[in-house]
């Protein structure tokens, strides 16, 4: 009786996930055609590639954020991250106006891996719930912000032509931000599909206690998703500062609520162990269209953030009734 239900609940669950991204899809083709019926304009070029301009930070860091999830943990300190490896890199090209924007970003995802590397201590070797120890980070990582900066902002001016265009550059048609979001989703889905690590990172959200008993490294795969939450923060951190050209005391302030949202709203399970790159990737984009809306038919900001609630909340309740429904089929 059990060998002929695994198959069974193996192809619930996928159709589940599948379901899940089409219906995304779906949703976001309604919204654009209804906006579009509104705004004619918002399937302009410049408003579409817009959009893109806008989400490839947020995808970038979701990717992250999804990996954090999947083990069954969260990053809160996210923004914090991103704003203090801006400062640090923007002060740094500011001192230093010859510095090429490739070591710029390479030294931003220097600086965020460190970051990333003392959540993972914290939560692995100091037994911290990741909750409780990435708002600790959240706080901490903001208030370095203005210790480095002293209060002070980098404006537009003070930071050479060469690293603003790092972000908004088109040698390749698109912009070199939206290269490298794709280029990290590519990068993901390969890492997490592909290689032994990924596959222990599903595995220990799954099932933490069996994945330790198998021989995988259940704290080295902790770790691990914390130092790439930071790469991934300070790879967005550089990219910020060069789209926006400046680096400010409350540079990302909030930005952990959009990638906890990219993220459960394309799928990711909050009790882990459930995600997939192209769901993130459709969450992100959701989320970037209903921003880009909500603007352009001049709705309040506050909508905005209120949109974002209401999807999460709308994400956990559909997870948490898979979940239900998967039980039952073990069960029957």
């Amino acid at each position: 009786m059990t060998e002929p239900r695994r198959p069974k609940l193996a192809g619930f669950l996928w159709a589940v996930v599948r379901l899940r991204e089409a219906g995304i899809g779906l949703f976001i083709i309604i919204l654009v055609g209804l906006v579009t019926l509104r705004v004619p304009a918002f399937l302009s070029p410049d408003n579409l590639l817009d959009i893109l301009l806008n989400i490839s930070i947020l995808a970038i860091v979701a990717l992250a954020q999804t990996m954090v999830i999947i083990t069954h943990g969260i990053d809160l300190s996210v923004s914090s991250m991103i704003g203090l490896a801006a400062m640090m890199v923007a002060f740094v090209v500011k001192q230093n106006p010859e510095m090429p924007a490739l070591l710029a970003l390479l030294l931003g995802m220097m600086l965020g891996a460190a970051l990333g590397a003392f959540n993972g201590l914290i939560i692995t070797y100091g037994k911290v719930p990741p909750l409780i120890a990435t708002l600790g980070t959240l706080s901490i990582y903001r208030g370095l912000v203005f210790f480095y900066s002293g209060g002070t902002w980098i404006n537009s001016f003070e930071l050479p032509k060469s690293f603003k265009l790092l972000s908004k550059g088109t040698p390749l048609l698109l912009p070199n931000m939206v290269l490298l979001a794709l280029l990290a989703a590519l990068i993901v889905y390969y890492f997490l599909n592909h290689t032994r690590a990924g596959r222990d990172i599903y595995a220990v959200g799954s099932n933490p206690e069996a994945a330790q008993m198998s021989g995988i490294p259940k704290q080295r795969v902790l770790f691990l998703v914390y130092l790439l939450s930071g790469v991934a923060c300070g790879l967005a951190a550089v990219l910020w500062a060069s789209r926006f050209e400046s680096a400010q005391t409350n540079t990302a302030l909030g930005f952990e609520l959009q990638t906890v949202a990219a993220s459960v709203v394309g799928g990711v399970s909050i009790s882990g162990g459930v995600g997939t790159v192209p769901g993130v990737i459709l969450g992100a984009l959701l989320l970037g269209i209903i921003q880009n809306a909500l603007t352009i038919v001049r709705i309040s900001p506050f909508w905005q953030l209120a949109a974002q609630g209401l999807l999460i909340l709308i994400a956990v309740i559909v997870d948490h009734l898979v979940q239900q429904r998967a039980q039952r089929e073990v069960q029957s």
